[in-house]
């Protein structure tokens, strides 16, 4: 099982920085995967960043060039540096981890930290 808190969350300017942080407990759970989604009011969640278990990483098309994703090398905690926030980056970041456990893949959500891009 795999435990997921996030922190960094609130209130911002357009064009300010953000940095969430997402820490990892586990227990006999391999993670592999570890990235953010967002959901804004009344839209799907969507993928926003994430790095696998090779290092590679993937962006949203909507935040390449200004978020970056980033985790230790322990796979315990990933960050999303959040920079040039726009009104539209407005929504509750979820915290993801994807991996194995007792034979079997499996995912994890962390609770969700609200971002409010406004002046």
């Amino acid at each position: 099982q795999v435990q997921l808190v996030e922190s960094g969350g609130g209130l911002v300017q357009p064009g300010g920085s953000l940095r969430l942080s997402c820490s990892a407990s586990r227990s006999n759970f391999n993670i592999n995967t570890m990235g953010w989604y967002r959901q804004a009011p009344e839209k799907q969640r969507e993928l926003v960043a994430v790095i696998y278990g090779s290092g590679n990483v993937n962006y949203a098309d909507s935040v390449k060039g200004r978020f970056t994703i980033s985790r230790d090398n322990a796979k315990t905690t990933v960050d999303l540096q959040m920079n040039s926030l726009k009104s539209e980056d407005t929504a509750v970041y979820y915290c993801n981890v994807q991996g194995i456990g007792s034979g079997t893949w499996n995912q994890f959500w962390g609770k969700g930290t609200l971002v409010t891009v406004s002046s």
